[in-house]
C-alpha cells in the first residue's frame, strides 16, 4: 500500500497538468478545490458519520438509509460526499435539510486525504457500492477510523479484472471494518478477490427499502386495466401514447395515466395527446376514466401513490439519456416495470429484476408494444409477472436496518 500511494501521488502530480486541461476542455472540471481538500467545512464536532456515493444512483440509493440514519443517531453530525457533479445535485437536492455538510469525495492522494479527513473527522464511513480507494482505506485504518462498504456489488466485467489483482485488494481489505454486500454471489466475488471471509457479509439492497403508500384514490378505474407511464421525458410521451393507440384496438378495456416528469412539458404533453384522438382529462380537474381514455397526471407527488391502481407500468427516462427511474416504485406494489434501454442509473436493480417477471428492458417501441401486448393478452405470464415482483421484494428487503445495526454496535 505504501508503494501505491507514493506512486500514485508522483503519477498524479506529474499528469495533472494535461488532465486538467482535459477535463476543462470536456466541461468536467467541477467540484476540484473541493477533491484537493480545499473548503470550508463547518465545526461538525466529533461526533459524525459520513455517507459517500459516487454518482446518481448510489445518491439515490442512500436516501432511506441517511433518514433513519438521522432519525436513530440524533446526536450525530451527517456529512455526504459524491464523486460526480449530478451526483452533487442530487445530493444537495434530497439531502440538504437532512445532512449537515455536503461535498466531494477527495482525489485519493495522501494530501488530499490527509486534509479532508482533518477536516471532517468522521467517527465512521460508509461507502456506497464498489468505490474502492486505497489510499483513503489507509489513513481511515491509521486513524482508527471504521470503513465499510455498504450495498456492495461487483460487476461481471469489473470482477474479470479485479480476480488478476488478488493480492492487491488482499492488502486493501485489511483496511475494511466489513464489507457488506448485496447478494451472495457479490459476496463470493469479493472473497475472491482478495476480502476476508470473517469480513464480508450479505446485507440485501438498500433500494429495495421502498415502502407501499396507501391511500384512496379515486378515478374510476372500475373494471378497466391500468397502464401508467411514469415520469416521462421529451421525446417519450409519443412512444408510449403511439404504443396506447395500437394496444387499444386489440384491448379495448385499457387505459393510459401518463405523468409527465416535468410539468413544464404539461402543454406539449397535451398536445400530443390531443394528436392522439382519443378523450383525455387531466388529475388536476379531477378527471377520470369513467369517460376518459386517458389521465394526464399533472398534480405534484402524486405519482409513487398512483402505481397502487395500475396493472403495470413504464418507467420514464429510460428512451433517451437520463438513465432511467425507479422501477421499484411500481413493483412494491407487485405491479410490473418496463423500461427502455437507458438504465444506468438503476442497473444493478434491473439485473436483480430481469431474472425474473418483475421488470422487463426493452431495446426498442415497437419491442415495448409487444411486451405489453404479452402482459394484457396472456394471463398466466401477467399472474406470475406480479407474484415475481412479491418474491424479489421478500427477498431483498432488510438492508436498511442491517446497517443500522451494524452502526449501533460502533457508535
Amino acid at each position: 500500500m505504501l508503494i501505491y500511494r507514493i506512486l500514485s501521488t508522483i503519477l498524479f502530480i506529474i499528469s495533472l497538468p494535461v488532465y486538467a486541461a482535459v477535463r476543462k476542455i470536456e466541461g468536467k472540471s467541477f467540484g476540484w478545490k473541493e477533491k484537493f481538500g480545499d473548503f470550508d467545512a463547518p465545526d461538525l464536532g466529533d461526533k459524525v458519520i459520513m455517507f459517500h456515493g459516487v454518482s446518481v444512483g448510489e445518491v439515490i440509493a442512500l436516501e432511506n438509509l441517511i433518514k433513519k440514519t438521522k432519525e436513530t443517531f440524533p446526536n450525530y453530525k451527517i456529512v455526504v460526499t459524491t464523486g460526480t457533479k449530478t451526483g452533487q445535485e442530487i445530493a444537495h437536492k434530497k439531502y440538504d435539510n437532512i445532512a449537515d455538510f455536503i461535498t466531494y469525495f477527495p482525489f485519493d492522494i495522501t494530501f488530499c486525504v490527509e486534509k479532508f479527513l482533518n477536516k471532517i473527522k468522521p467517527s465512521v464511513v460508509l461507502i456506497a457500492e464498489t468505490e474502492l480507494w486505497p489510499t483513503f482505506a489507509a489513513y481511515c485504518h491509521n486513524k482508527n477510523i471504521p470503513l465499510f462498504v455498504i450495498n456492495g456489488r461487483i460487476s461481471d466485467a469489473t470482477f474479470k479484472s479485479y480476480r488478476f489483482l488478488k493480492g492487491f485488494f488482499k492488502e486493501l481489505f485489511k483496511n475494511y471494518t466489513e464489507i457488506l454486500t448485496q447478494s451472495e454471489e457479490d459476496k463470493n466475488k469479493f472473497i475472491q478477490i482478495g476480502a476476508p471471509e470473517s469480513k464480508t457479509q450479505v446485507m440485501k439492497n438498500l433500494k429495495f427499502d421502498v415502502k407501499r403508500i396507501s391511500a384512496d384514490i379515486e378515478i374510476g378505474k372500475g373494471s378497466n386495466r391500468i397502464i401508467i407511464a411514469g415520469s416521462t421525458h421529451k421525446g417519450e410521451d409519443e412512444i408510449v401514447l403511439t404504443t396506447f393507440t395500437k394496444l387499444k384496438k386489440d384491448f379495448p378495456d385499457i387505459k393510459l395515466l401518463i405523468a409527465p416528469r416535468h410539468l413544464t412539458r404539461l402543454n406539449e404533453v397535451k398536445s400530443l395527446t390531443e394528436k392522439t384522438g382519443l378523450k383525455f382529462g387531466q388529475r388536476s380537474n379531477n378527471d377520470t376514466f369513467e369517460n376518459n381514455e386517458i389521465i394526464i397526471l399533472d398534480t405534484m407527488g402524486e405519482l409513487s401513490k398512483m402505481y397502487q391502481i395500475c396493472d403495470f407500468a413504464f418507467i420514464g427516462g429510460s428512451f433517451n439519456k437520463t438513465g432511467g427511474h425507479n422501477p421499484l416504485e411500481a413493483i412494491v406494489y407487485d405491479k410490473p416495470a418496463i423500461s427502455g434501454p437507458s438504465i444506468h442509473n438503476f442497473r444493478d436493480i434491473y439485473w436483480i429484476l430481469g431474472r425474473s417477471k418483475a421488470g422487463k428492458v426493452v431495446k426498442t417501441p415497437q419491442e415495448l408494444t409487444n411486451y405489453m401486448a404479452k402482459l394484457l393478452s396472456d394471463k398466466e405470464f401477467y399472474a406470475q409477472a406480479c407474484e415475481d415482483c412479491k418474491t424479489v421484494f421478500a427477498s431483498q428487503q432488510g438492508a436498511m436496518e442491517f446497517v443500522i445495526d451494524r452502526l449501533k454496535n460502533i457508535l
